[in-house]
């Protein structure tokens, strides 16, 4: 949101999806990055969403609401408080689905280093130790983030 907007105001936990529906939203495009849930939250509530704009990019959608386009829904994660001047986040996990994002290689297939910072990039347990050792039940190393 705008640092502005009125929604930034609100106690945290406050928000509800018919309020955010009054707003015109951005958001991701459809099939990318949970728009789905987002869909199937404001259907379950009965709240029809004004969205105005779509883009594949969170970065690309704060642009929009950094021009006064709309409101955004973003990932929490995307949203970066000392680069995202003039905007705040307003957490709303008490409306959405949490979205999960599974991170699956092959065993014995050689990685390289990049592989390894950028999985522990998503989730500081996937060392690249942790990743390389052997599981001794034969199980895909899993780790949802």
């Amino acid at each position: 949101l705008p640092e502005e907007h009125p929604l930034a105001e609100a106690e945290p936990g406050a928000l509800t999806l018919e309020a955010i529906a009054s707003y015109p939203i951005i958001t991701y495009h459809e099939g990318f990055t949970g728009r789905a849930q987002i869909e199937r939250a404001f259907d379950q509530a009965g709240a029809v969403p004004d969205i105005v704009m779509s883009a594949m990019d969170a970065d690309v959608i704060k642009s929009y609401v950094r021009v006064g386009l709309g409101i955004g829904i973003i990932a929490s994660i995307a949203y970066e408080p000392d680069l995202d001047v003039g905007l705040t986040l307003r957490r709303c996990d008490h409306l959405f689905d949490t979205n999960v994002t599974h991170i699956a290689i092959r065993r014995g297939h050689l990685l390289r280093r990049y592989a390894y910072t950028f999985m522990q990039f998503c989730s500081p347990e996937l060392t690249r130790e942790r990743v390389l050792a052997e599981d001794p039940t034969g199980e895909v190393l899993v780790a949802s983030i």
